[in-house]
This record gives C-alpha cells, sequence and structure tokens, in this order.
C-alpha cells in the first residue's frame, strides 16, 4: 500500500485529490494539510512514502518544506504539485530533491503514473521541465551543481555511466535507456548507482540537471 500526504491550501483541492486516489486499491491518503508547517506535524506522527506538494502555501511554502523533509526524512518522496508555470521555484524544488512536478490539470492517469513511478524510484522529468530548470543556471551560481562536482570525479564515469547520465539528462526511463543500450534495466540501474556515487550526487534528478548543465546530454548518439 502507498502511503501519500497531501498538502495544499485549497480544501477543494485537497479533498478532490483524496478521493480520487483513494480509489485506487494500493494508495490509501494517510494525511492533508493546508501549509507546511502542519505537514511536519504531520510527519511527527507517521511517515507516508510521497507528499503530493503544493508549490505555494501560507507560513511555510512547498519549495523549503521540500528542502526541511529531505534533510530530515530523506527516504519520503515528494511530487511538487503547481498551477504555475514558475522555472525558479521548480529549480529549487527539484534541488532540495524533489522527484518532480506536476500541474495540478493533469489527468488521473497521470498523477496515479507519476506516483509508481516515484515509489519505484524514478522520476518525473520531461525534456520541457529540464530545460526549464537549467535556463536559471547561469544566473544562479550559488546554485550551481557542476561547479560543486569535482571534475576528477565525471572522469571517473566509465562509458556507460557516462552514456547513462546522457539519456537520463534527455528524461528517459531506465526502461528506454536499456533499449539503446541493449543492457537489462537491472545492468542500467547498478550502473547508475555507481555514477551517483562518484559524482557524489543524491538522485537521478541531480544527475539529470548536471548532464543537461555540462552538455553531457548531448553526447549520447543514437
Amino acid at each position: 500500500m502507498i502511503k501519500i500526504l497531501i498538502a495544499d491550501d485549497q480544501d477543494l483541492i485537497r479533498e478532490s485529490l483524496k478521493i480520487i486516489l483513494d480509489m485506487n486499491n494500493d494508495i490509501k491518503v494517510i494525511g492533508l494539510a493546508e501549509n507546511g508547517n502542519k505537514v511536519l506535524d504531520l510527519l511527527k506522527a507517521q511517515t507516508p512514502d510521497i507528499i503530493l506538494m503544493d508549490i505555494r502555501m501560507p507560513e511555510l511554502d512547498g519549495v523549503l518544506c521540500t528542502k526541511i523533509i529531505k534533510e530530515n526524512y530523506p527516504d519520503v518522496k515528494i511530487i511538487i504539485l503547481t498551477t504555475f508555470d514558475d522555472d525558479e521555484y521548480v529549480f529549487y524544488a527539484l534541488k532540495y530533491g524533489a522527484s518532480g512536478y506536476l500541474l495540478k490539470g493533469c489527468s488521473v492517469q497521470e498523477l496515479t503514473s507519476a506516483i509508481h513511478t516515484v515509489m519505484n524510484g524514478g522520476s518525473i522529468l520531461n525534456a520541457g521541465v529540464i530545460t526549464k530548470v537549467v535556463k536559471l543556471f547561469n544566473q544562479m551560481a550559488q546554485a550551481n551543481i557542476a561547479m560543486e562536482i569535482d571534475g576528477r570525479n565525471a572522469e571517473e564515469l566509465n562509458r556507460t555511466e557516462r552514456s547513462i547520465a546522457s539519456l537520463v539528462g534527455r528524461g528517459l526511463s531506465n526502461k528506454e535507456i536499456a533499449e539503446k543500450l541493449f543492457l537489462s534495466e537491472g545492468t542500467i540501474r547498478n550502473a547508475l548507482s555507481s555514477a551517483l556515487s562518484k559524482l557524489n550526487l543524491r538522485d537521478r534528478t541531480q544527475l539529470a540537471i548536471w548532464a543537461v548543465q555540462t552538455g553531457i546530454s548531448r553526447e549520447f548518439h543514437d
């Protein structure tokens, strides 16, 4: 059973999402919160698998709440929900450890699919989102992921790991990467884990941003 916590400052959205998600046999909504502070209070009582987090909430917004949660509850996965096409918010949410973001207008199928993807260790990434986020790198030197990685670490990547980083940067799933590289999904998972370890990156999302920012995402040729 996938345990979900919904955080949104609008009652209607919280209740609607709860009704929709509770219709799934393998998903259970265990809590509702109207702001980030309430989320943190609820986490003291029980730990969800995934938090659907509104990006703009009073008292404590979704971005800062994401940062606090990932620092204290690193295993809790977060999907940011937003009605705003706001690059800066998306950038920081991903940087702090969110597994991706969805527009509130997405379909029920997209929402449930995203939950299952994130629960299985994936990220809700696509080329469009990554491109938007990367636009901010030149303006935000203090948050520059590439500069935080020692060049020698990047040189430690073998050919397979580098190819995987390139394809992750394009938003491909493990299955799609396995098909392109003619390798098993298990091999891809192991090589991905090795690449993250060598680069001292937290997750697939940071690897994708790093790959786009450094140009590695353009290296792989079909």
